[in-house]
């Protein structure tokens, strides 16, 4: 699994252990096909601006995610016969790595709701790295069957390592 992070904002993250949950997630998900996920870390402003222009909501958020591979109703199991369907035209010539796609975190955000929430900003930042891979991985949470569904995920990835909710 490689995950290439671009640290825009330019605030202090502790990279290896990003690196770690991103392994976590798909762990968690039970995918063990080698990856490749863009993280880039951003203020508020570069991603209200990303916000308004792919989604049309006029205001900052706190993650974003732009999947690569596109996991339709007939893929409700992620499993290898799904993911070798869906990667052929995905792959990385030089690495082999499926290209999952793309997350992109406001580290303000992040902040401001590590402190709302009672946690660390590195709980918080992993906990959006983590809901960014769940997305690109197929998960959703449009339905509350399908949240409760990604919301176990997520907590599966973030307790292999120890960022549980009272982190």
């Amino acid at each position: 699994m490689t995950l290439i992070i671009e640290n825009e904002a330019g605030c202090q993250v502790d990279e290896e252990l990003l690196r770690a949950l991103a392994q976590a997630s798909l762990d968690a998900c039970g995918i063990q096909e080698a990856v490749q996920v863009g993280l880039t870390l951003v203020t508020d402003a570069a991603i209200h601006e990303m916000n308004r222009t792919y989604r049309g909501v006029d205001r900052p958020t706190d993650v974003l995610s732009f999947p690569l591979l596109d996991f339709s109703e007939e893929y409700e199991e992620l499993d290898a016969d799904s993911w070798q369907e869906e990667a052929d035209p995905d792959m990385d010539p030089e690495s082999g790595e499926l290209l999952l796609g793309d997350i992109v975190i406001s580290l303000e955000t992040a902040a401001r709701q590590a402190e709302a929430y009672g946690h660390s900003f590195q709980r918080e930042v992993g906990y959006l790295l983590v809901h960014g891979m769940m997305h690109l991985m197929g998960y959703d949470h449009e339905t509350e069957e399908d949240k409760a569904i990604m919301r176990e995920m997520e907590e599966e990835a973030l307790e292999r390592l120890g960022l549980t909710r009272e982190e």
